[in-house]
């Protein structure tokens, strides 16, 4: 455990061949990441596990908002966690708390048996929890392999104080896996602070103008704070930039 890895957080071909070809050790698979990742289509996942080498997980999150799933929604997860583990997936990403902001250790566990062998990493439904060290214990006893978190801040630089105590009270049974805000510019730091060597990003740098000539900027699709015409994609430059900082601890 808390070997040096990076993790190449991507939600479209374009952005996996660039975390891959940067020096990604792993890949989470989402989709939507501009609202904060959704479970990705069957066939992107196909693609990209076609087309490179290396492990992915898939995050597992049937929706924008909270973490509090009804029974149908959990039916859906246990679903698309078996069809993306017999389409190859290395781990699934799942994360579902109670009302009171506790880790529901029953409903990770039914995920985590369908799950069967794969690798699970709980995700940042952590970092809304009440009581952090309690979810850590819970998440260890599950067997859960990785929490990614944030350390309960808006970015991983913001949380160092409580992902080093999370790191150090974890004790090697489960990776911390610092994300959030996560750049070349402050890994370094982050790890001389907290001691760990884990690392989450989508390593951009700023969004890319939309190839489109014709616009037609009145009309929304989504969030009328969102502009159609900008795409998040993974900046090849800056994931290497990180990618070397990881491997090098």
């Amino acid at each position: 455990m808390n070997e040096p890895l990076i993790e190449g957080c991507v939600d479209s071909y374009v952005s996996a061949a660039a975390a891959v070809k940067a020096g990604a050790d792993r890949l989470e698979l989402c989709g939507q990441l501009i609202i904060g990742g959704v479970t990705p289509s069957p066939v992107l996942f196909r693609q990209v596990h076609r087309d490179f080498g290396v492990k992915i997980n898939v995050l597992i999150r049937p929706r924008f908002g909270d973490f509090l799933y009804s029974e149908e929604e959990l039916d859906q997860m246990c679903e698309e966690i078996k069809l993306f583990r017999d389409l190859g997936a290395n781990g699934a990403v799942v994360g579902v708390l109670t009302p009171d902001g506790r880790l529901d250790a029953e409903r990770m566990a039914k995920l985590m048996a369908c799950a069967g062998g794969m690798d699970v990493t709980l995700h940042r439904a952590f970092d809304m929890t009440a009581e952090p060290l309690a979810a850590l214990e819970a998440a260890c006893s599950l067997g859960c392999r990785t929490i990614l978190t944030s350390g309960q801040a808006n970015s991983a630089e913001s949380g160092r104080e409580l992902l080093k105590a999370l790191r150090e009270r974890a004790g090697g049974r489960l990776d911390i896996m610092a994300g959030a805000g996560v750049k070349s510019g402050n890994i370094l730091a982050l790890h001389q602070f907290t001691g760990i060597r884990v690392f989450h990003t989508s390593g951009r740098r700023g969004t890319i103008p939309s190839g489109m000539t014709y616009r037609r900027e009145s009309v929304s699709m989504g969030l009328p704070t969102l502009s159609e015409y900008e795409l998040w994609r993974t900046d090849e430059d800056e994931f290497g930039a990180c990618a070397r900082i990881v491997h090098s601890l």
